[in-house]
């Protein structure tokens, strides 16, 4: 098992859940589909898998481990607004490399231009800095790729541009893939199994917004 949450609880204010005593699991290679409406808390959800929020109560397992507090994690989200996963002081090439050194070959992929490491996010297109937070999350280290909304705000023709790409990758790294939207027709083409938000949380309305 690649991913196993269990039992978990999360609120942002006293008396107002937002997950209760949710099950979540996923296995390495799957590409699994969250599908539910805006504001339901499958991007609260998103986050407490990749570690970015931490449950009030409940487990997630990585690989039948912890995930680790330090150091690089294999479990990497990509959010839906790019320019919010960027510090915009930084250009683009010390961001880039932070964490870890790509290879040019990846980038060649993802189709990043040289020229724009010598660049600040905001000279970027939508598009392209999502390309970019794209390449910087694929760590040889990442395993599972968590995609929230990963394309919703960008033209049709891009967002097939860098589905393309990131099933390409996924595929050739032989990645998990979570894609978290609310589109289903999209859940439906790109991942092997959909996931209802609604049938995580049924036994609990009170958790759904």
């Amino acid at each position: 098992m690649l991913i196993e949450a269990k039992d978990i609880c999360f609120s942002y204010r006293k008396n107002r859940s937002i997950l209760e005593h949710v099950d979540f699991t996923m296995d390495a290679g799957e590409r699994v589909a969250l599908v539910g409406p805006s504001g339901c808390g499958k991007s609260t959800l998103a986050q407490i898998l990749a570690g970015y929020l931490k449950p009030e109560s409940g487990t997630i397992l990585f690989e039948g481990k912890p995930l680790p507090r330090k150091g690089y994690c294999p479990v990497q989200l990509i959010y839906q607004h790019p320019e919010k996963a960027v510090n915009p002081r930084w250009k683009l090439s010390r961001t880039l490399t932070e964490g870890w050194e790509p290879q040019e070959e990846l980038l060649k992929w993802m189709g990043i231009e040289k020229e724009w490491l010598s660049r600040y996010p905001a000279e970027l297109s939508g598009g392209e800095l999502q390309r970019f937070c794209i390449a910087r999350a694929m760590s040889p280290k990442t395993r599972c790729v968590i995609a929230d909304e990963m394309t919703a705000m960008l033209d049709v023709i891009t967002q097939a541009q860098i589905w393309d790409v990131m099933l390409k990758m996924a595929e050739r790294r032989k990645l998990g893939l979570l894609v978290v939207t609310h589109r289903m027709e999209l859940a439906e083409r790109i991942c092997t199994r959909v996931v209802r938000f609604e049938e995580l949380v049924e036994e609990n309305p009170a958790n759904v917004l």
